[in-house]
């Protein structure tokens, strides 16, 4: 019974492995792709949006 109680937890990680790989290739592509691209997007606009401003150099005065 020893073999099996150390068999089970690597054959569960490895069923649960196969079934996120599994997910992640059948959600590549199609609707959600172009989803995903305009989330990405718009995320980037937004942290580039924010980081403009502060790229400025402070003037120094005289």
């Amino acid at each position: 019974m020893d073999y099996v109680s150390a068999l089970l937890p690597p054959v569960v990680m490895a069923i649960f492995f196969i079934g996120v790989i599994r997910v992640i290739v059948k959600t590549q592509g199609g609707v959600n792709k172009a989803k995903e691209d305009a989330a990405v997007d718009a995320a980037l606009a937004r942290v580039e949006g924010a980081r403009q401003p502060s790229a400025t150099p402070p003037k120094a005065e005289a």
